[in-house]
């Protein structure tokens, strides 16, 4: 019988395997020699120090964040919080940003975390935050070989598939920071269910450069890697974003055979990668480059195949999909074939139709994100909670052993959100807030609920409106936007009008940027027969996003309505900005 725990798993895997590789970072795909490694034996037996560390300073159930620098020492303290009966809290490092350090403490505080752990290098760094802020209560401490001994490690619990696991703590598309309970047999099925779609098994190894505090780098390839598969290699994230091609070199060099980034890891490929720098690449042993985590760019998919099939990419290979951190990870996906990719109806797509598109009619193309994994889907009429025949499109419910616990300590929101029933009684189902629609037994997302914009009687999805620019305009390309409508119920004072807001590079000088954002009116007037009350650009990252790469467009337009914003250029209707002038000056 199968281990029902995560600790069961790799104690298992450590004892029939002790020399195998389980994790390797590496610092330079270009050089050999140039990472680090844990074999299994190795990553059990620094767990089972850390955790003996850990027993001594906590009660079981407690809390623990996780501020780790990429390298291999993430997951001796991943495993070291579950050995001692913790839960896990995986968080990025507190960062420069006043937005990066309260979200931090806001996790630090709603969790009621007793410790943090890290390495050698990020502590002084984690020491100086919790100083800074005021947790005082919150012990830092760096995971290493000296932490206790590891053969008087004893289990303080026995875990199950209920028991609480981790804390993916999620600020979604539209609110605030928000906990994921995920338990030991969510993670184990769902790793089951990657290893199913992606074809791979105990030989295969996984490996990217996703952050480990982001469900698809933990949960995608780091937890599947190390206990269902031939383990996980790691490259650092910032190496990816300075030297993409260093990701694709790595899947040679170290032989990975499963991998994955949100939708602009491959964009970025495009416009960074030369055939020079991939010049004696073998891409041919990848069985799945997974794409998910943001909305999937059909145009993306496309041109990926096509620009590296000459190094050995299948286009079999590519695997978009579908998921969020309520569902552990993974919700649907479809390997073994090309990405599926269909044009559908402008105006069908207004009226909440997946409809093909007609001859000479405008469309949009939509990439399928396959079949539901191990859950049960139903697409739901969000206000009638009606359920919707394929073909429609309405908010996805979803239901079966992935779907988590829960919010940490938020009864209500766990109520609201995981105890959905449809109007026929069925359920209880977990509302996604995601758009789509299912045909042909492949989902298509179109949106987020909370996202939706109505403008004069319309139905348009901002991520339509984005895309189109991008499209048409250079100047955009390879960055995000958020566009979204200034007017709404609290502040009917101001006139319905879109916003665009879109990232762009500063160099290309205020008169070019001041043509760009004219021309991006006329776009959205000529492609969607809407007006638009302002255009700004800021600068490459001014987009907000969530730890899972989706725009944060509500987040965005609070920001814009209190003049919060720092824009290389705003070009606004002189009408808007009065009413917004007034609106802020409101007592």
């Amino acid at each position: 019988m199968l281990p029902l725990d995560l600790t069961s798993v790799l104690r298992h895997r450590a004892e029939t395997e002790p020399d195998a590789t389980a994790v390797t970072f590496v610092r330079d795909p270009g050089t050999a020699g140039a990472f680090d490694s844990l074999t299994r034996g190795e990553l059990d037996r620094r767990a089972r120090a850390a955790a003996v560390w850990l027993s001594d300073r906590t009660r079981p159930g407690d809390r623990v964040l996780l501020l780790h620098p990429p390298g291999v020492g993430f997951a001796v303290a991943f495993f070291a919080c579950l050995y001692a009966g913790l839960v896990a809290v995986p968080c990025p490092q507190p960062g420069r940003y006043r937005h990066e350090r309260r979200r931090l403490v806001g996790i630090a505080g709603d969790a009621g975390a007793r410790v943090l752990l890290t390495n050698t290098a990020g502590l002084p760094e984690a020491q100086a935050w919790a100083r800074e802020e005021g947790l005082h209560d919150l012990t830092c401490h760096s995971v290493g070989d000296d932490d206790a001994d590891a053969d008087t490690w004893r289990p303080r619990t026995e875990p199950g598939p209920d028991t609480l696991a981790l804390l993916q703590y999620t600020s979604g598309s539209t609110g605030s920071p928000k906990g994921v309970m995920v338990r030991h047999g969510n993670l184990l099925r769902n790793a089951e269910s990657i290893t199913r779609i992606t074809g791979t098994g105990r030989h295969h190894r996984m490996g990217g450069w996703i952050p480990l505090h982001h469900d698809m780098g933990l949960i995608g390839l780091l937890l599947t890697g190390v206990l269902r598969c031939g383990g996980y290699v790691q490259m650092d994230p910032a190496s990816f974003l300075r030297r993409p091609h260093q990701w694709l070199r790595m899947l040679d060099v170290f032989d990975v055979h499963a991998t994955a980034s949100p939708n602009f890891g491959y964009e970025l490929c495009l416009r960074r990668i030369t055939d020079e720098q991939l010049a004696g690449i073998d891409l041919s042993r990848v069985r799945a480059a997974m794409n998910g985590s943001e909305p999937v760019r059909a145009d993306t998919v496309a041109r990926f195949c096509e620009r590296f099939e000459r190094f050995g990419f299948r286009a079999d290979a590519l695997v978009p999909t579908y998921g969020l951190a309520e569902a552990t990870l993974l919700a649907t996906a479809t390997a073994g074939r090309p990405p599926f990719v269909a044009g559908f109806g402008t105006r069908a797509l207004e009226s909440h139709s997946l409809r093909r598109t007609q001859a000479g009619e405008t469309g949009r193309d939509l990439v399928g994100c396959g079949a539901v994994a191990d859950l049960r889907a139903k697409i739901v009429e969000p206000d009638t909670k009606k359920v919707l025949p394929d073909g429609r499109i309405g908010e996805i419910w979803l239901s079966g052993p992935s779907v988590t616990a829960g919010y940490w300590d938020k009864p209500g929101a766990t109520e609201t959100v995981f105890g959905a029933r449809t109007a026929d009684g069925q359920g209880p189902f977990l509302r996604t807030g995601d758009l789509g629609g299912l045909l042909d037994g492949e989902l298509f997302v179109t949106g987020r609920l909370k996202d939706l914009l109505v403008l004069h009687g319309r139905n348009l999805h901002p991520q339509d409106i984005e895309s189109e620019l991008r499209a048409h305009h250079r100047e955009l390309a390879g960055l995000h936007g958020a566009v979204f409508t200034a007017a709404g119920e609290t502040d009917s004072e101001l006139p319905e009008s879109l916003v665009l807001l879109h990232e762009v590079r500063a160099h290309w000088g205020a008169e070019r940027l001041a043509e760009v954002a004219a021309a991006m009116k006329v776009t959205v007037a000529r492609t969607f027969g809407v007006p638009v009350g302002a255009a700004l650009l800021v600068r490459p990252g001014g987009i907000l996003r969530t730890t899972s790469g989706k725009v944060r467009r509500s987040a965005m337009r609070e920001l814009y309505l209190a003049g919060e914003l720092d824009p290389l250029l705003a070009s606004e209707d002189p009408r808007l900005t009065a009413a917004l002038t007034g609106a802020r000056g409101a007592p």
